[in-house]
């Protein structure tokens, strides 16, 4: 199967999709009304030669999710916001002060999620696992503790935001973003029907990344045997770009390739999916439909990749189609 290379994420009551240098955002309004943002994609690096380096390439993907990621839920969100009525606009130099306003509210808002992610998924688990430390003097026994002690964080985190109804709700537009990719790549029409049939469980999805990050982290931390423990925190801390960029290396080979071995290391977070996504309606549906028109041309693709003819060429084949029958039916009488 031939990767399409477009991902996305779900926002507040809608979706993202992203692919090359283009994004875009759609979201189902309050009067129910699907609105389509599309904007041009730019990196936090402007030098693409470093997208092309293995390992290095990944550190700074990952930070450009985060910081899309966060941007396109803030543009989803201003759509259910309780705005008060200003009968005065905004001057030009006002709208450039809140646009400012709102990106370094964004940028000091990604800055503080990865903080308390690093202190609840990497901190944490290291001084919890040293309760243990008295009974057991292996490094090797230790470090697989720490490593149970942070995955048992991270499902439970998952298992506890998954109550919350809004959470629940994206988790559903979440499964629609899914289940539209796997419906392009597997050379299906996309259209409401076909999608609802497709799987919500992606190889490529940020859920088995964050696993894979868990699962590296351990293999990473066998190796670190400073005796000060904060020297052994920092060393995890310091570690975090490499982890991510060897992460991403493993989870852009489980998006291209349907080997056994790759498909047995994707199963775990594959299953983890079934958590973090949620069969959707069919507005929800429609709303990723929406999204991945705006930026992919998914017929463009199924008719490379699978021979799949839509539109005018469809129309021609299946005139000369057609006509070959007629031809056959009613052969020509044998020149003398």
């Amino acid at each position: 199967m031939k990767s399409s290379n477009i991902g996305g994420q779900a926002v507040l009551e809608g979706i993202m999709m992203k692919n090359k240098d283009r994004y875009a955002v759609a979201v189902r309004k309050p009067d129910q009304e699907i609105e389509v943002d599309v904007q041009e994609y730019k990196s936090i690096v402007p030098w693409k030669a470093v997208s092309k380096i293995p390992f290095i390439r990944g550190i700074f993907s990952f930070v450009d999710s985060l910081v899309l990621g966060m941007k396109t839920l803030m543009y989803s969100a201003s759509f259910f916001e309780d705005e008060e009525v200003d009968a005065k606009e905004l001057t030009e130099e006002e709208a450039e002060k809140e646009e400012k306003k709102e990106r370094i509210l964004m940028n000091l808002t990604v800055a503080f999620s990865v903080v308390l992610a690093i202190g609840i998924f990497m901190v944490l688990p290291y001084f919890l696992s040293n309760l243990v430390r008295s009974y057991v003097a292996s490094h090797w026994v230790l470090t697989i503790v720490e490593g149970v002690i942070r995955v048992g964080i991270f499902l439970a985190y998952i298992a506890l935001i998954s109550r919350m109804k809004d959470i629940q709700r994206t988790f559903m537009y979440h499964g629609a973003e899914h289940k539209c990719i796997n419906c392009i790549e597997h050379g299906l029409e996309l259209n409401v029907e076909n999608v609802r049939k497709s799987s919500r469980q992606h190889k490529r999805c940020g859920t088995s990344f964050l696993f894979f990050v868990m699962i590296v982290s351990i293999i990473f931390s066998f190796f670190i045997t400073a005796e000060s423990q904060v020297l052994r925190v920092l060393l995890r801390i310091a570690m975090l770009p490499l982890i991510a960029g060897v992460s991403y290396e493993i989870i852009r080979l489980a998006g291209n390739s349907d080997h056994c071995l790759v498909n047995f290391l994707s199963k775990p977070g594959l299953l983890i999916q079934n958590m973090t996504t949620k069969e959707p309606d069919d507005s929800m549906i429609e709303v990723a439909i929406r999204a991945v028109e705006a930026v992919f041309d998914w017929r463009a693709y199924e008719n490379e990749t699978f021979g799949t003819q839509y539109g005018e060429d469809a129309e021609q084949r299946k005139h000369a189609e057609q006509q070959e029958n007629t031809d056959a039916a009613d052969p020509k009488e044998d020149e003398v």
